[in-house]
């Protein structure tokens, strides 16, 4: 999560925050209704990035193992391998697991939820999670 002090940094250098520019290539790839090339993803970005950056952060995201890719014309087409709840699922347990006191860390999450994201977590704990999609609901749940 971006912090006011990197939206200033941001600001000041004219430089992305660390990991920004990956995001928001994932953001755009979730959004879309099938694979992308690097062009296509390079226009659904703000801004006027460069071909080649684009292409290299493709690149970087597939080395990461976070996207597939199939060749189209002379290049390729990526996609995520994981839809975007997972993705951010993924990265909230490795966030948890790498923290020294793991109750306090829930805690203080818990505490920090809106109300309604309260009830919801709630119910997904109690088993009575019915009310949400299928395709939502906690794996061995559906």
């Amino acid at each position: 999560m971006a912090g006011q002090g990197d939206e200033e940094a941001h600001e000041a250098s004219g430089r992305r925050a660390r990991g920004e520019l990956e995001s928001d290539v994932l953001a755009a790839l979730w959004a879309a209704n099938g694979p992308l090339t690097a062009r296509d993803v390079q226009g659904r970005l703000p801004g006027d990035l460069a071909y080649t950056t684009v292409l290299t952060i493709l690149s970087r995201l597939y080395d990461k193992g976070m996207l597939a890719r199939h060749r189209e014309g002379r290049g390729y087409a990526y996609e995520p391998v994981r839809d975007e709840a997972s993705h951010t699922a993924q990265r909230m347990h490795s966030l948890l697991k790498g923290g020294s006191d793991r109750e306090a860390v829930l805690a203080r999450f818990v505490s920090e939820l809106s109300e309604q994201d309260e009830h919801l977590l709630h119910q997904i704990l109690s088993g009575h999670d019915d009310t949400l999609p299928e395709s939502k609901r906690p794996r061995g749940k559906r």
